[in-house]
């Protein structure tokens, strides 16, 4: 091959090494890298997370602020939401009427109890210690009339280890690890762990001989509004069922049961795409998290060997006014997504190169232009870099709960939003990852990537040390 200096410009050399590099360490079987050619520069508003919405912070407190584009009226409607989020609900009857009717059974007092500062829960740190951001879904085989799980007979959805006082909780359960160990083709050499539940006691009966249980982590709250801003018909365009390009992932959409309008639509938020709206999902998690009804969710999820807690005062046939409800729902929409941080640092520029080569970004896309939001009007029409398609994807055997939800099967998740990531350790001091939080750092979470993502994580494990520090330091900045 002949190069005419004459005519070939700087930018041409630079791709081109950037083409054969990319190939050199990314080749290993079934793997072909879609980007290696891109330039090692960044693109313009990189920084922006959360386009004209996105917030500078970089402190214990970056989840928490509110977008910087609301109106002074929404500014104080958020921090009233914000009191909600944050303040605990007690057992009635009580003095303090607008914030009583706690459980009977429950996982947390507050929205905070799981989301501690807007971020992310995590896995018990000790046996017998009580699940703070960390709770068990259950079902049995089967859908309910509309398509969804069905509960078990004595426990229900949601394995609820607190209850109001005179009340015993429906039970103690232990977290344990099973470690598994493996090596890169170089040598290195890694350690794995996967969650095993042990029920110590169960209050209520025995559990079904054939319960499905999924052990689930609260996500961070961030951008929430802007992932209910985009637009319907954007998600779809993503979705190759048939996988019909052959590079190996097929995505699909979730459709669930719209309880508030009664009708099916497209799930967007939970770990397996469940909830339709944010509404919806902060109603829900009220009503099964905390105990506390809304004009949506009325069930006190009172089951029949669970009798004696029937008997208990509760705060009314709803226990959040929908005026506080819906000041709580601003505020979870409108909370901003933080800046992305060392964007000009090289390593994290080569980093995302090798994000791109490596066809992660073909789950995890990285930027979306919303469309408009129904009810918060900032939201619309922003260009935003959640790195996420809001799909479901098999991630194959190792991460599978075994439990369906709706369409989403026992080894199907959705692709988790990835802004934000770098700042866990700052804001809620861990860095546990994916949905049961197995992953102690963001290598064992790529390391537990499988089924549609295999091609992805075999291309991450053949790069050099170097270059596996690299990816792991653009996926800090976000």
């Amino acid at each position: 091959m002949k190069f005419n200096s004459n005519k070939i410009t700087i930018f041409t050399i630079a791709a081109v090494m950037v083409l054969f590099i990319g190939i050199s360490f990314f080749a290993c079987e079934n793997f072909v890298p879609n980007n290696a050619a891109t330039a090692l520069v960044n693109q313009p508003n990189e920084a922006l997370s959360g386009g004209a919405t996105t917030v500078f912070d970089q402190s214990v407190n970056a989840f928490a602020l509110p977008v910087p584009t609301l109106s002074s009226q929404d500014e104080l409607l958020f921090f009233v939401g914000n009191s909600f989020f944050n303040q605990n609900w007690v057992q009635a009857p009580s003095s303090t009427t607008a914030r009583d009717g706690l459980g009977p059974y429950f996982n947390a007092k507050s929205c905070s109890g799981c989301h501690f500062k807007d971020g992310r829960g995590q896995p018990p740190a000790s046996i017998g210690q009580l699940s703070e951001g960390f709770l068990l879904r259950l079902s049995v085989p089967g859908t309910d009339k509309n398509g969804g799980p069905v509960g078990d007979k004595n426990y229900g959805l949601q394995f609820q280890d607190h209850a109001i006082d005179g009340l015993l909780a429906e039970g103690i359960f232990q977290l344990q690890w099973e470690e598994i160990s493996g090596n890169y083709p170089d040598g290195t050499t890694y350690h794995l762990r996967k969650p095993i539940i042990i029920f110590d006691k169960l209050n209520y009966g025995e559990m079904s001989s054939d319960i499905l249980i999924s052990p689930r982590v609260a996500p961070q709250m961030i951008g929430l509004g802007l992932l209910e801003a985009i637009d319907e018909k954007t998600i779809l365009a993503l979705v190759d069922e048939q996988d019909k390009n052959q590079d190996g992932i097929s995505g699909r959409a979730n459709y669930v049961w719209n309880h508030i309008t009664q009708q099916q639509q497209i799930g967007r938020f939970g770990w397996k795409a469940n909830e339709p709206t944010i509404l919806q999902q902060i109603s829900g998690a009220f009503n099964g998290d905390i105990g506390i009804r809304t004009q949506y969710f009325k069930d006190q999820h009172i089951l029949p060997t669970q009798k004696k807690a029937a008997t208990f005062p509760n705060g009314g046939e709803t226990e959040i006014d929908n005026d506080d409800l819906e000041k709580l729902h601003l505020y979870s929409a409108t909370l901003a997504v933080p800046a992305r941080r060392d964007i000009t640092d090289k390593n994290v520029i080569a980093g995302k190169n090798i994000f791109m080569a490596l066809n992660c970004n073909a789950c995890h896309v990285d930027k979306m232009v919303t469309g408009t939001h129904p009810k918060f009007n900032v939201l619309s029409n922003q260009t935003i870099q959640p790195f996420t398609d809001l799909l479901l994807h098999d991630m194959g055997p190792g991460l599978a709960d075994n439990r369906p939800d709706f369409l989403a099967s026992g080894t199907e998740w959705r692709t988790p939003p990835l802004w934000g990531i770098g700042l866990f350790k700052t804001v809620n001091k861990h860095t546990f990852y994916l949905h049961d939080g197995r992953a102690r750092n963001l290598e064992e979470a790529i390391l537990w990537h499988d089924g549609e993502a295999a091609n992805a994580k075999n291309g991450f494990m053949q790069l050099k040390e170097s270059e596996r520090k690299q990816l792991l330091q653009f996926l800090q900045s976000l």
